[in-house]
């Protein structure tokens, strides 16, 4: 976890540690709340025209999504 906080690939710590595969590699690897916490810093919400998504606008949709 310390190398994948450091920005190191994952990729490379599977060459390092000899694993065959990524999935035993992440098996080992799991995302702390630091590393959660940058990446969602990363994220941008998209500008939309008209300042909603269209299924908002839609009252069926939205009377559908009521319904779950």
């Amino acid at each position: 976890m310390h190398l994948i906080s450091a920005g190191v690939d994952v990729t490379v710590i599977r060459s390092w540690l000899g694993h065959v595969s990524l999935d035993t590699t992440n098996h080992y690897a799991r995302a702390n709340l630091e590393t959660k916490r940058k990446a969602l810093e990363k994220v941008t919400v998209p500008a939309i025209p008209g300042g909603q998504p269209s299924w908002k606008r839609n009252a069926s949709v939205i009377a559908w999504l009521d319904t779950l």
